[in-house]
């Protein structure tokens, strides 16, 4: 079933995930962030009074987990601040609210988290703020909050975790998920998805583009992670099936 792309406003175009769907679906309208502040609640609406979006794609965010620790503020702003501003930009321009979240939303004690599982508690502070930027998300009238989880196309560390356990993938594994998802958001009446891969180790997932990577363990990491943030993507998985059944 082909999709008809309604017009989509996306924020944080020039990330990883950002350019990965500006290749996947050229059609979409991405300023940079010199033309959309996300800091800037006048900016953030004049730019979707302009464009007037059907769908917007809040993809940008502060994802440094290390850094969100020493730049609280500047991950806060990003993450919680900017979500609001782009949440009441949709609001005033009648948009649906796409929001890009995040595994990190849950504790990681036990995995295999479905969409209406309680998250937290939260293990650092870069969790915390994408989990009250799941509420700005939500203050939305129409909204869908995509959690996933993913790596650049290359693994970028010379060590990988054996015992974190992961739904993430590479980006352009993800990246084209994703993109379909945006290309029948407007007809998307769950509020929530998880889109991501099976459950594996950091270290599994990163032996397949770098042979040569060290296994090593989280303690290593410098900042608390969580151990098992493996998502249920069943909910995924059934939609797609059902777009693939219809004969439109």
């Amino acid at each position: 079933m082909t999709q008809t792309l309604p017009k989509v406003l996306l924020t944080g175009g020039s990330g990883r995930l950002g350019t990965e769907l500006r290749a996947l679906l050229p059609e979409i309208v991405a300023p940079t962030s010199a033309e959309m502040n996300l800091t800037d609640a006048a900016q953030v609406r004049a730019v979707v009074e302009r464009e007037r979006p059907a769908v917007i794609v809040h993809a940008a965010a502060y994802t440094n987990v290390g850094g969100a620790e020493k730049d609280r503020a500047a991950c806060w702003e990003t993450n919680v601040v900017g979500t609001r501003h782009v949440a009441a930009a949709a609001n005033a321009g009648g948009a649906k609210l796409v929001h890009i979240s995040t595994d990190y939303v849950f504790s990681g004690e036990e995995g295999g988290y479905r969409e209406d599982d309680t998250p937290g508690p939260v293990v650092n502070y870069y969790s915390l703020t994408k989990l009250v930027a799941e509420e700005a998300a939500r203050a939305a009238k129409r909204h869908l909050i995509i959690r996933t989880s993913f790596r650049p196309r290359e693994f970028a560390y010379p060590v990988a975790f054996s015992d974190v356990f992961t739904g993430q993938d590479y980006v352009d594994i993800l990246a084209p998920e994703i993109a379909l998802a945006i290309r029948h958001a407007l007809e998307i009446e769950h509020e929530v998805l998880h889109i991501v891969t099976e459950r594996k180790s950091v270290y599994e997932l990163a032996r397949r583009r770098k042979p040569d990577v060290r296994e090593g363990t989280r303690a290593e990491a410098g900042v608390t992670l969580p151990g098992d943030v493996s998502l249920n993507t069943e909910r995924w998985e059934a939609l797609k099936v059902a777009w693939q059944d219809d004969p439109a």
